[in-house]
């Protein structure tokens, strides 16, 4: 039997509860309004700044394996979704009872993406403060 779900993180949108047992964290994302569906399609955790490798469950929950790590709880995670085309970052404290530490390489593909969109961001800037720069001297 599995342990019960409790809230671990919340945001405007998402609700994720957790929950540890055997030494393996169990994670289900929700939308705070149950109404719309909700799609996720990458998570990424890390455990006080550790990432954790995270398997996608055939029930919609998310599974991150805590073998080897020391015990000590709470410990600070933080959680990233990527849901129907955002990302969205959520802090929360692991469950009560679970180890703390972390430890693994996990969130390849969500690295990846969040490296893309950082690059786009900053791109962007660089064009609008150009466009800025040459209408001011038009302008003069």
């Amino acid at each position: 039997m599995e342990a019960p779900l409790i809230a671990v993180a919340h945001s405007a949108q998402l609700s994720v509860e957790g929950a540890v047992a055997d030494g393996v964290l169990r994670l289900r994302v929700r939308r705070v309004n149950e109404a719309q569906p909700l799609t996720v399609t990458d998570l990424a955790v890390r455990l006080d700044g550790r990432t954790l490798p995270v398997l996608a469950r055939s029930d919609g929950s998310f599974a991150a394996p805590l073998k080897d790590l020391p015990q000590r709880a709470p410990g600070k995670l933080e959680i990233i979704v990527a849901h129907d085309g955002t990302l969205e970052a959520l802090d929360g404290e692991l469950p009560a009872g679970a180890s703390a530490a972390g430890a693994g390489s996990g969130g390849g593909t969500l690295g990846a993406l969040i490296h893309k969109q950082m690059s786009w961001w900053i791109l962007n800037v660089v064009i609008v403060l150009i466009g800025v720069i040459a209408v001011s001297r038009r302008m003069s």
